[in-house]
């Protein structure tokens, strides 16, 4: 064995509260480690601690055989680790290059000018070389969430890392393109390059990992190859219990259709889609990324303009021209981008709860009523088991799971009976996602029509009554749970 990385009796205390106490991990050279646990159980910190973002308070780290103790991210880089982060970090208005080599532009400096057509060419050779089909002059805005985080990858490669830190890299991306990820890995891991893969998705931990590294609540379970532990073991060392029926098993009550929309049509977006979704039914939305699914529920909410179409709520015609026309008309969604679209980081948990029902938290002169803010807040964040230090506290500093209760709790708190969920357990635990789960199940079973965008097909076949499967912007199939199987929606997906 060739240790590359070796982490021992690693400690962190924050304010007085342990985060980490006497974790361990060490990784081979070229090696697919996973490093796994619930959301808050040390993964985060653990790597921040290794790149330079948080000073240890008790522990050793070797790296290449000799003691290290970053002062910063930028000193790990040039060291030859990297990461790729969860939530994009790339500069919207900069183009591909321009974001690839940010902060290295001397490279292709030309007197005092930047050769751009150089670095163009560079940034061509290494997409072409990892056969990422995205142009080097396209701004980082007009790329699909997808397309973002293959670029992530690209600038991870691009740095010659000895140790790439992967964070749930594929929770954006389709099967095709967790293919391509996957080629990629094994092609570094046969350079010699270590592959750090943080993710909640245990059935890709089996597809492309070596060993596995557990965490839970701050301490160190267990290290182990993957071919020695089954798919139950290793979420009973996460959660550290048996965690069955992650799918809630819920008779279907149907009520009249509460969303009912006509040719819906948007030039070279989708075209001519129709479907309706009734009260206590979970509509899943299958489909390719950039297939046109989430363009969908974008117009629906008034997110977007579509050309044409009409939507009915209720069996009455509604003109939804923006997100607040939805609201009013009893629609919420729970965005792909929690980050970007779904919340305000710099607002509280209690602000991010309360945003869409501002005039419902005021006194009988109409003003707006703190109290009574806090005790709306505090009855929808209880029903929903939201786990804050603080009103107050900011929502960034929850985990994943949390800050996705946050925004369920938003529309709950505005009483809406429509809820869109565009990807909805993106880069959450399996612990985090049976709560989802079963508070979908009970928001159903109490007669609201949910629509569910996923692209993850065990959570499609698990949670929806009925699937469609989207297609170039058009709807080609559909069937009931039932009906439906894995290779029948892939097939449709793919048009095979």
């Amino acid at each position: 064995m060739n240790t590359i990385l070796k982490m021992s009796g690693i400690k962190k205390v924050f304010a007085g509260v342990i985060a980490l106490d006497d974790v361990n991990l060490e990784l081979e050279k070229g090696e697919i480690h996973a490093l796994i646990g619930e959301n808050g159980a040390g993964k985060s910190t653990l790597m921040k601690i290794l790149l330079g973002m948080y000073q240890r308070d008790g522990g050793e780290i070797e790296f290449k055989g000799q003691k290290i103790n970053f002062k910063s991210p930028a000193e790990a880089l040039e060291s030859g680790i990297s990461m790729i982060h969860q939530e994009i970090s790339l500069v919207p208005n900069m183009t591909v290059a321009e974001n690839i080599w940010l902060g290295r532009e001397k490279q292709f400096k030309k007197g005092a000018m930047i050769d751009i057509r150089k670095r163009h060419e560079k940034t061509e050779k290494l997409l072409h070389g990892l056969e990422i089909d995205v142009k080097p002059n396209v701004p980082v805005k007009n790329l699909s969430v997808a397309e973002m985080q293959l670029v992530e990858l690209a600038r991870a490669v691009s740095y010659d890392a000895d140790i790439i830190i992967m964070d749930e890299p594929t929770s954006a991306l389709t099967t095709k393109e967790v293919e391509l990820l996957y080629k990629i890995t094994r092609n570094l891991a046969k350079e010699g390059v270590t592959s750090v893969f943080i993710s909640h998705k245990l059935e890709e931990i089996f597809d492309i990992c070596d060993r596995v590294t557990v965490l839970r609540d701050g301490h160190f379970i267990k290290t182990d190859y993957c071919k020695n532990i089954s798919n139950d073991q290793l979420i009973k060392m996460i959660v550290g219990r048996e965690l069955k029926d992650i799918y809630p098993k819920v008779q279907p009550k149907y009520g009249d259709v509460a969303l009912e929309v006509k040719h819906l049509c948007k030039t070279g977006v989708f075209d001519d889609i129709s479907f309706e979704v009734r009260s206590g039914e979970i509509l899943g939305f299958a489909g390719l990324m950039g297939a046109g699914r989430t363009e969908i529920m974008r117009s629906i909410f008034g997110m977007e303009r579509p050309d044409s179409g009409e939507i009915y709520i209720h069996g009455k015609k509604v003109h939804i021209k923006r997100p607040k026309d939805a609201v009013e008309n009893g629609i919420g969604m729970v965005t792909e981008d929690r980050l970007r679209t779904g919340s305000i980081y710099t607002l509280s948990v209690i602000g991010n709860t309360t945003l869409a029902s501002l005039g419902q938290i005021t006194n009988r002169l109409e003003l707006y009523s703190p109290k009574k803010e806090l005790k709306e807040f505090t009855k929808v964040s209880g029903k929903l088991s939201v786990k804050y230090s603080s009103p107050k506290e900011l929502i960034g500093n929850l985990s994943g799971g949390n800050q996705q209760k946050v925004i369920i709790a938003r529309w709950l708190l505005k009483n809406v009976d429509i809820l869109i969920m565009d990807e909805p357990t993106r880069g959450i635990d399996v612990g985090s996602k049976s709560e989802i789960y079963q508070l979908m199940a009970d928001l159903a079973n109490q007669g609201m029509a949910i629509i569910m965008i996923s692209s993850e097909m065990p959570e499609l076949l698990g949670m929806s009554n009925r699937i469609v499967v989207v297609r170039g912007g058009k709807l080609v199939f559909e069937c009931s749970r039932q009906e439906a199987d894995q290779e029948t929606l892939i097939a449709h997906a793919f048009d095979i």
